[in-house]
């Protein structure tokens, strides 16, 4: 069964095009690069899926050995790469605007040499919980029905189901929640078009908000979401993903029954 066509790419590009900020994918760069420097190993050359090129070679650590990056393009959800030809896959910030992304992350591996490292950022199911919210309480209050205006987000329990149905050796999801504040909803939704992170759903409606259904919304977000000095919060969860191209080397589970201590006789 093909997977449904969730985003309009034609908007998500036109988005990235006028997105004038950058700071949050600056933000998970350097967190990723983070991640990279605790990793004793040399990746001399990288494939760079960030949605901005030519950034992400100011945060990765000179220990990681890295010669070349070379910047990749997934057109309409494919990865025109030579299968096994990288060390290092990195993708910051762009996974979470992709239609298929279990092809995709079968496509990352095959582009790994064997015991190569994916490592990847992007946002959880909880980003933008209040955003999502407000506006459906807003939407049910004036409109008796909901309408899609923020995207859906992967699961980290499905993000490490998804890592190992690709075929990847030893995955790791991990969490983090980035909590920012605001003078006003309305900022928030300001600041996103900034980043180029606007609604690109293919399902959203394609007319123009009513003002009335905005600031239903603002007022819904400022009551039930405040945060100090009168802002108001807007959360960022944030999911590492960590994992290896299979190879001899790495450390395989025990064989089962393979075991050699009796349980039963721990336990009476």
């Amino acid at each position: 069964m093909p997977n449904p066509i969730i985003f309009d790419k034609r908007r998500i590009a036109l988005h990235h095009q006028r997105a004038s900020e950058d700071f949050l994918l600056r933000e998970m760069m350097e967190r990723l690069a983070d991640r990279l420097s605790d990793i004793n190993r040399r990746f001399p050359r990288l494939l760079d899926l960030s949605p901005k090129h030519g950034l992400l070679a100011g945060y990765v650590p000179v220990s990681a050995g890295i010669e070349a990056i070379i910047d990749g393009e997934l057109h309409d959800d494919m990865l025109e790469v030579e299968p096994g030809s990288f060390d290092l896959v990195m993708a910051c910030g762009s996974l979470h605007w992709v239609n298929d992304l279990p092809g995709v992350l079968i496509q990352i591996q095959r582009a790994l040499k064997p015991d190569g490292l994916f490592l990847a950022m992007l946002p959880g199911g909880e980003t933008l919980a209040e955003l999502r919210s407000s506006f459906e309480a807003a939407e049910m209050e004036m409109k008796g029905g909901i309408s899609p205006r923020v995207s859906p987000f992967v699961d980290i329990r499905d993000a490490g189901a998804l890592l190992q149905r690709a075929g990847f050796a030893l995955p790791v999801v991990d969490s983090e929640r980035l909590e920012l504040h605001y003078a006003h909803p309305l900022k928030l939704l300001h600041e996103l078009r900034a980043m180029g992170q606007a609604n690109a759903l293919l399902a959203s409606q394609k007319t123009f908000t009513p003002c009335s259904l905005m600031m239903k919304m603002a007022e819904h977000y400022m009551q039930h979401f405040e945060a100090e000095e009168g802002r108001v919060r807007a959360t960022f969860e944030l999911l590492t993903l960590t994992a290896w191209k299979p190879h001899d080397s790495q450390q395989q589970p025990a064989r089962r029954g393979s075991g050699k201590v009796n349980l039963s006789i721990l336990s009476s």
